[in-house]
């Protein structure tokens, strides 16, 4: 997550945002808190969730919505 956070030039607010297009809350603090080096002792690891996430969310950061291809009748 580090990684992708400096490689993408996101803030925390660009990530809080990323997230909230999958309908998941984080706050500043939870999210600080991945950030921090692992002997911090405020540090929590990324979890699965959250990077599962973050990748959806970013698909549809860059992407925009999927489109409803359903035909309507």
């Amino acid at each position: 997550m580090k990684k992708l956070r400096v490689a993408l030039k996101f803030t925390d607010d660009d990530i809080i945002k990323v997230l909230s297009l999958v309908d998941f809350r984080i706050s500043k603090t939870e999210l600080g808190a991945i950030f921090r080096k692992d002997d911090h002792p405020n540090f929590k690891p990324c979890g699965d969730q959250i990077l599962r996430n973050f990748l959806n969310g970013l698909i549809i950061y860059k992407r925009g919505q999927r489109p409803d291809n359903r035909s309507k009748t």
